[in-house]
């Protein structure tokens, strides 16, 4: 089995619709046309084969593993952190979709990806069997052209080999503290204008406004002269 890794690209977090957090994130696991650092390129269809298997069940899906199961020494490396529920190639690469487990383990990936400013882990990489492909011919090729592959797991990892397959999307809860942080720092309220918004809800504000609340007033004004000052 050999790997290929790739790195995130953007995190989002909102909830289900039912308001649940389902800790679930989409993004590429791999992409096409760019030469990674072993030399590979994967070519357009490359996955196309074992997907339909995998839709067809005669292939099994790739686990959901954690930096590859790491040494593969113990039951806990090569246990999943959660499951792969959609797979597709479109004409960027191999789009996956995948829910993190309500385990000690996913519940950690899950935090990591999501930690601010940044994500602590900022990579996915496929691990894979190569079935076709073609060796390079001169020295300035890719070594190979990857063109039929099957999976065998697709894992967040820390550190990528190809850097343009990304995360594109994290889904989780989207809490009371995230609210107020967003409202301090990118809408420049205090904290007590935040609480504000926070506890009245926006409509119960808009309502308070025009039945005259002059305090409220103050507040939307000062949201308009913060936002109007913001470079656009």
């Amino acid at each position: 089995m050999q790997s290929l890794t790739c790195n995130l690209l953007e995190l989002k977090f909102a909830p289900d619709e039912a308001g649940a957090s389902t800790m679930s994130f989409s993004g590429y696991g791999a992409v096409f046309g760019n030469v990674d650092a072993g030399g590979d390129l994967i070519e357009p269809g490359a996955f196309s084969k074992f997907l339909a298997d995998v839709k067809a069940g005669s292939q099994s899906w790739p686990a959901m593993l954690s930096q590859h199961g790491g040494w593969q020494m113990s039951a806990e490396d090569m246990t999943p952190i959660g499951v792969w529920t959609d797979l597709a190639e479109d004409g960027h690469g191999l789009k996956v979709e995948g829910q993190l487990a309500d385990t000690p383990r996913g519940r950690e990936m899950y935090t990591l990806m999501k930690m601010s400013p940044r994500p602590a882990i900022d990579g996915m990489s496929i691990g894979y069997i190569a079935k076709e492909w073609e060796p390079r011919t001169n020295a300035d090729e890719p070594r190979r052209r990857l063109k039929r592959i099957d999976l065998i797991e697709i894992s967040p990892v820390t550190r990528p080999m190809n850097g343009k397959a990304r995360v594109s999307s994290v889904k989780g809860d989207f809490t009371e503290r995230d609210f107020e942080r967003l409202l301090t720092r990118d809408a420049g309220l205090s904290r007590s204008e935040a609480q504000i918004v926070i506890n009245q809800g926006f409509k119960s504000l808009i309502a308070m406004r025009d039945a005259g609340s002059s305090e409220l007033a103050d507040l939307f004004e000062a949201v308009k002269r913060r936002d109007a000052a913001i470079p656009r």
